[in-house]
């Protein structure tokens, strides 16, 4: 059984953490095991022994109930695997970003390739890619043509990535949304990842 005290950024407040062991101030508790079995209400002094007997932590998992509700666990390493479960899911937030390509309807073969294989840098990179056909005058009333050319790119850029919103009109433009396959995308987001952090301690405090 361990005490802990409160971590604090680096502002000095204190974090917001449930209370553990010595700190639960109840006197009974309704006693949660290891593996989710239920124990049953008993006295904080029966559950302190037990955390103490099976060398885990006491925490405080539901303080509003009556009585609390307390779990038997590795604190610490419950700490760490919710910090990287955390910190996986605001790596593949920050790293999804949507790139924007423009199209016009009436499109050179030269100009179609530039923009295809930009396109297909923004897929490799991890990022989803909006694309906008742009009619000008008459061209809107042949949507048709817009689609086409759409599904053109979409199949072109297949190994790369899949349409995720169809083409859809809006007023002037087509547009429509293709996204990284998810394996390329986790890849790509993981290498990328790996070489900011690499980065970021490569610019630490210099002796």
């Amino acid at each position: 059984m361990t005490e802990r005290a409160l971590p604090r950024s680096s502002r000095g407040e204190a974090i917001t953490e449930p209370r553990i062991n010595d700190r639960i101030r109840v006197p009974e508790v309704r006693l949660v095991g290891p593996e989710g079995e239920q124990v049953g209400v008993v006295s904080i002094g029966e559950a302190l022994r037990l955390a103490q007997d099976s060398e885990l932590d006491l925490v405080e998992v539901a303080p509003m109930a009556k009585p609390p509700v307390a779990k038997l666990m590795d604190y610490g390493k419950f700490k760490y695997e919710s910090a990287q479960k955390a910190r996986e899911a605001r790596r593949n937030q920050a790293l999804t970003v949507i790139k924007e390509m423009r199209l016009r309807l009436k499109i050179d073969p030269h100009d179609y390739e530039t923009k295809k294989g930009h396109v297909e840098r923004f897929l490799r990179g991890g990022d989803k890619v909006k694309i906008t056909v742009m009619f000008r005058g008459r061209e809107q009333s042949r949507p048709e043509m817009g689609y086409r050319l759409l599904q053109r790119l979409a199949q072109d850029v297949s190994e790369l990535g899949v349409v995720e919103s169809n083409p859809k009109q809006d007023g002037r433009n087509m547009v429509m949304v293709i996204a990284p396959h998810r394996n390329q995308a986790a890849t790509d987001a993981a290498r990328r990842s790996a070489k900011a952090e690499r980065a970021a301690e490569g610019q630490g405090p210099q002796a």
